[in-house]
């Protein structure tokens, strides 16, 4: 009870939820595009599953993140597999129309998401551990207020998607891009980043590019293999 009528309580739960709204942008965009692949009933389910585990992850997270961003390589990998992952989800853009279009799994759905939300949450969940001062009741409270949240900017990007396929390509470049800035964080480049600030960047935007060009070339072939 002394805990809720602290005003340090209240003012570091605003903070986390905040920082959780600011954060969460690129997650919400990674969970409607793999979300989206799936038959209509099955997208909120995914949406649902998705957020509610990419939370508990964040948790889990929080206690290890520091750690793990200390060991070399790890980004780059990390990395990597984001750029994969964006190629994965924007490969699926034109699978089919209609009655034709072929549905993918829930699983694999939030299989993605889980794999790409514990990549891009590496560094958020070091803000939020912040913000936390050390109380768990207050992490955990203020990541489940955001649930609701993340799953919002889900299913409004989904029907965004659906009507506006141009936001698919811009979803992709975005997970393209964090996947670059993500590459050239990492612990062994850190003194290179700090001589070439410029390289954030350059590398960011040739993630993106990456994604889009090598995903739409991946829709040509796929297209020219059915017809």
């Amino acid at each position: 009870m002394e805990l809720l009528q602290s005003t340090d309580f209240w003012i570091g739960l605003v903070k986390i939820i905040w920082i959780n709204i600011i954060l969460s942008g690129d997650n919400a965009v990674v969970i409607a595009m793999a979300a989206r692949s799936l038959p209509p009933a099955q997208q909120q389910k995914a949406v649902l599953f998705g957020s509610g585990a990419a939370v508990v992850l964040r948790i889990v997270l929080t206690v290890v993140a520091a750690k793990l961003l200390a060991l070399p390589y790890l980004q780059i990998i990390g990395g990597l597999l984001l750029l994969w992952i964006g190629l994965q989800l924007l490969g699926e853009e034109e699978d089919g129309e209609g009655e034709s279009k072929e549905y993918g799994s829930m699983m694999a759905a939030v299989r993605t998401i889980l794999l790409a939300d514990l990549v891009m949450s590496l560094d958020n969940v070091i803000a939020v551990a912040a913000a936390a001062q050390g109380s768990m009741v207050l992490l955990i409270l203020g990541l489940a207020i955001s649930i609701p949240l993340v799953i919002f900017g889900s299913t409004l990007m989904i029907k965004l998607m659906e009507r506006f396929p141009i936001i698919v390509m811009l979803g992709a470049a975005l997970i393209g891009w964090v996947g670059g800035e993500t590459i050239v964080s990492d612990v062994a480049l850190r003194d290179v980043l700090v001589a070439n600030p410029w390289l954030h960047y350059a590398a960011a935007a040739a993630g993106a590019v990456f994604v889009v060009a090598a995903g739409r070339l991946l829709q040509r072939r796929a297209h020219a293999a059915a017809h």
